[in-house]
Order: structure tokens, then sequence, then C-alpha cells
């Protein structure tokens, strides 16, 4: 689920790629919703500067979240990242919120002990640099695990046995990241904490290519895991 054209998969594409995948985009604010994803192997879903609760601006929403509610209750994988985390919580129960202040940029994530047993976040453990971008968060859903924390929230969740909930963002692609931080002025939480792009610019550059490949090798491990699901 791709929610605008410069939040798209990024180099989790590249990783569906070499898995031998094929990746179906679907566009909700342009496109007709899918009758059901029941039918697909695992789900991806994206970011975007839209919240989570702001269904009256986007109608498309509810229909995502019964999409994404079916696909929890089916045990298809998935993992959902930054909006895509906060609506597979919020489909699981846990409504999306505030963050106590916005994380734009750099930020050290902490994985925890369950955080390092699991498939896909475990290689992480003890911690990471992450990009990140968002002014919202999700709790931690009914039953669900927490593995990973910033200094300010929840960074990763497991919502059962076969979906993640990702605050950061490990898909980004270098066009992505840095047309992000051109267009800071569009994000009232980036204008609001003085965003200084120019620094956070020079920051990024030498930092994508090794976060790039934290994010495609991410990826694979997930996909593994969907694999081996579906036997």
């Amino acid at each position: 689920m791709t929610h605008q054209a410069d939040a798209g998969p990024g180099v989790f594409a590249e990783a569906v790629r070499e898995h031998g995948a094929e990746l179906v985009e679907w566009l909700p604010p342009s496109q007709e919703p899918p009758r059901s994803l029941t039918g697909f192997d695992a789900v991806i879903v994206l970011g975007g500067a839209m919240n989570a609760d702001e269904v009256e601006r986007h109608p498309w929403l509810r229909t995502e979240e019964a999409l994404l509610k079916e696909v929890l209750a089916a045990g298809t994988p998935a993992i959902g990242l930054c909006l895509g985390g906060q609506l597979l919580a919020q489909a699981a129960g846990a409504p999306a919120r505030r963050a106590a202040r916005p994380e734009i940029g750099w930020l050290r994530i902490e994985v925890d002990g369950a955080g390092a047993r699991d498939p896909v976040l475990g290689a992480l453990a003890p911690g990471f640099e992450a990009f990140s971008w968002h002014g919202c968060e999700f709790p931690l859903p009914p039953g669900a695990v927490e593995l990973a924390r910033s200094e300010v929230c929840l960074q990763a969740a497991r919502i059962g046995e076969a979906a993640w909930a990702l605050q950061f963002h490990p898909e980004v692609s270098r066009a992505d990241a840095l047309a992000w931080i051109e267009d800071y002025r569009s994000d009232p939480d980036a204008v609001g904490i003085g965003l200084d792009p120019v620094a956070l610019r020079a920051e990024t550059e030498p930092k994508l290519d090794a976060f790039n490949d934290l994010g495609r090798n991410l990826c694979r491990r997930w996909l593994e895991f969907a694999a081996a699901a579906r036997r």
C-alpha cells in the first residue's frame, strides 16, 4: 500500500525483486481498493504525510484499516512502516496518537531482549541508527510484543506471529529522503522544530548507503519469514 508518490517502497522494492516475488502496488488515495488482501502472500504498508486518524480528509483510511484487520485475522505476513506501522497497530486495537515530540532525522533505536530474538529485528540488536520522519506514534497493541524503542517512542512491535509495525523508515530511498528534506516546509512538525535542511542533508547523504543496506537486509529477513510461513 503506497500512500504518496515520494513515499514508495524504495529499497524494499529491490529486495522483493531479488527475492523473485512480484510487487503489486495499490495507491489508496487514487485507486479503487481491492476487495480483499487475503489472496496476497504478504503485505507491505508504507508511510505518508497524512495522519492515521484523518479519516474525514482521507476516507480511504477506513477502507485500508478494514483490509488490514482482515490481513491480521488471516495471519498474512505484513510489515508497516511509519504511517503503515501506525495503521497496522490501529487495526490491532491501538489507535495512533501524537508523540511527545516529532522525530525527524537520525535517531538511535535500542533493540530489547524480545527484539534480539526476533527473526526480522534480531540482527539489529543491541541497537542501530535510523532515519525517521514522524510526529505521531503507535502504542503497543493488545497482545503484541515490543521489539525496539527510541528515546521518544515505540519503534518496532510484532503483532501476532506474522505482522511487524515499525515507526522508522528502513525502506526510504536516497531520492525520497532528500526530497523530504527539500520539501520540509510542507510539514508543520518540521517547521515547528526549526528543522535545518542544510544540516540534515549534510548528515543524511553520507549515511544513506549503509542505512539502505540495513533496509534491504531487514526486508530480506521479512521476506524469508513470509516465504517460510507459506510452506
